[in-house]
């Protein structure tokens, strides 16, 4: 990926760069003892319940949980988890906002709903379009992909399409399409392997990212993550934000104290809410 961080005071150029390139790479955007402090925050829980193994902070998985049995209800416990004080802090806080807001051009407010993954070791999240998840309000939404700690290519962190948000042809498929009104077809682009990136003459661009690092990108940018392939095993932990103009209309799957999440199930919705080492939803 190319490091945009130089421009972050210039909004303009901002801009100018996502136009041109489809996707923002600012290194240090964040404040790295925030992103740290909510890494300690989520693991914390997850060891709560079994999950990782002491010490939390080497986020290694016991290969066991009591998740559903100590929380029944577990898109309610993930929902703690993801809106925990130090994750929010990090992800909604001014540094973020400042930087949406530049993008934007705009007075800005983020969804309420928070998407935090912890992906395990040979799991990876398919190439797809942030638009038919969240596509009931403006168009005019990024996302930023921060993770929780540093993690290098090998943990599996996001990865986009070079030039993707020029595919136009293969954006006129997916435009307007709603994965909960038509739920027989799939969100993520099933073709999207080796010989689609050669056929497009497309890259995939990722970079060995740390703690206080983001990556913005818009509703047209195919991305997805990179293989897990941690050497020690290790859980990779990531959050996505969406952010928009505040005073347009919002998707309200992702709106409000209790958002509703895909087919109303809160974030239940997310793969990461079942109990970790369970079969995910790739989603």
């Amino acid at each position: 990926m190319i490091d945009s961080s130089a421009l972050l005071s210039d909004g303009t150029a901002l801009r100018a760069r996502l136009a041109e390139d489809g996707y923002l790479f600012l290194r240090g955007a964040l404040d790295r003892d925030e992103v740290l402090a909510a890494r300690h925050e989520v693991l914390g829980r997850m060891a709560e319940v079994g999950e990782i193994a002491a010490p939390a902070e080497a986020a290694l998985p016991t290969g066991v949980s009591r998740r559903a049995e100590l929380h029944p209800d577990l898109g309610r416990f993930w929902r703690s988890v993801s809106e925990g004080p130090a994750v929010r802090n990090a992800v909604h806080g001014e540094h973020a906002r400042r930087i949406a807001a530049a993008v934007l051009d705009d007075v800005v407010r983020p969804f309420d709903f928070i998407w935090l993954r912890a992906m395990l070791a040979g799991r990876a999240s398919p190439l797809h379009f942030d638009h038919v998840y969240m596509n009931r309000g403006t168009e005019r939404v990024v996302s930023i992909w921060i993770p929780l700690g540093d993690v290098a290519v090998a943990d599996g962190p996001l990865a986009v399409v070079e030039g993707s948000h020029r595919f136009d042809e293969l954006i006129g498929r997916y435009r307007g399409h709603d994965v909960d009104r038509d739920p027989s077809r799939p969100g993520h682009v099933a073709e999207a392997g080796r010989d689609f990136l050669e056929e497009k003459q497309a890259r995939l661009l990722t970079a060995d990212f740390r703690a206080g690092d983001l990556c913005l990108f818009s509703l047209f940018t195919l991305h997805g993550s990179v293989d897990n392939a941690s050497p020690s095993g290790r859980v990779r932990l990531s959050v996505d934000t969406r952010w928009q103009p505040a005073a347009e209309p919002m998707d309200e799957r992702w709106a409000g104290p209790d958002p509703k999440g895909h087919g109303g199930t809160g974030y239940g919705s997310l793969g990461s809410a079942r109990p970790l080492g369970a079969p995910q939803l790739r989603r």
